[in-house]
């Protein structure tokens, strides 16, 4: 895969404008061991190399297991994650397959077991970042590095 356009440099602006609102997102409260398996998940499902590199090593500086990083593509067989995370993890997997899925009522009632109206919309916006930097760095091809 050759990379195609650095979008940090091309447009400083719109760089800036994802880094706020990023730094917003860190914000809203919601425990940054979940950002991190939200992040990683939407990042596998949009085949972005670089996004999981760079969640699975912030993950794991954070203190997660090697073992749940392993299991975050088939969370829903396995024992390692907590109700809340399955709750977050099916929304993310929803909203990342939006034009598949169109966020089912299962998932909505999931989520809405699990978190307050304002952590859902604060968990919402934290997964349109993420496949906000997936389509950037798929799109432009950024890659990892070695």
């Amino acid at each position: 895969m050759q990379p195609r356009i650095d979008f940090y440099t091309a447009s400083p602006e719109a760089f800036k404008a994802m880094l706020a609102f990023e730094t917003a997102v860190s914000k809203l409260g919601l425990e940054k061991s979940l950002l991190e398996l939200v992040k990683l998940r939407s990042s596998q499902i949009n085949g972005c190399a670089f996004c999981i590199d760079m969640h699975t090593a912030d993950a794991r500086k954070d203190g997660e297991t090697e073992r749940r990083l392993y299991a975050v593509t088939a969370w829903r067989e396995a024992p390692f994650f907590t109700p809340r995370e399955r709750a977050a993890l099916a929304w993310t997997e929803a909203l990342t397959r939006l034009s598949d899925t169109h966020a089912p009522d299962a998932d909505y009632e999931l989520l809405n077991q699990h978190f307050t109206p304002k952590e859902m919309v604060d968990l919402t916006v934290a997964i349109n970042a993420i496949n906000g930097w997936n389509r950037l760095a798929v799109g432009f091809r950024k890659i990892p590095e070695a």
